[in-house]
């Protein structure tokens, strides 16, 4: 593989209910114990962590791939006929996303760790 895929999000109308759901069907333990109540899963067991939110976008789920170069990616996306939906930010205390779509209109994420 090249770059790995590090990071699930399910969003939402209501955060709360999925967070529930989610963490009562799979045994998720969903710490939403930070100011955006972003409900975080931890990875383990070779599984990756990812998180379940509350979003004016929902629904919709995604992941993240980890890239060397955000910038890069995104212009090689759209090169390819994707389009930028959120251009690089950084998280507080974490680290650097950007979301694009690809031709068929799917939100994926980019991550910079």
């Amino acid at each position: 593989m090249g770059q790995p895929v590090v990071h699930f999000e399910v969003h939402g109308k209501d955060g709360k209910k999925l967070q529930e759901f989610y963490g009562k069907l799979f045994d998720w333990n969903v710490d939403t114990n930070n100011p955006m109540g972003y409900g975080m899963v931890a990875g383990s067991d070779g599984g990756i962590g990812g998180g379940i939110t509350e979003s004016p976008a929902a629904p919709m789920v995604t992941f993240y791939v980890n890239v060397p170069d955000i910038a890069a990616a995104l212009k090689k996306a759209e090169s390819l006929g994707g389009k930028t939906v959120m251009p690089p930010m950084a998280v507080p205390g974490g680290p650097e996303i950007a979301q694009f779509s690809d031709p068929e209109g799917n939100v994926i994420g980019l991550s910079k760790m």
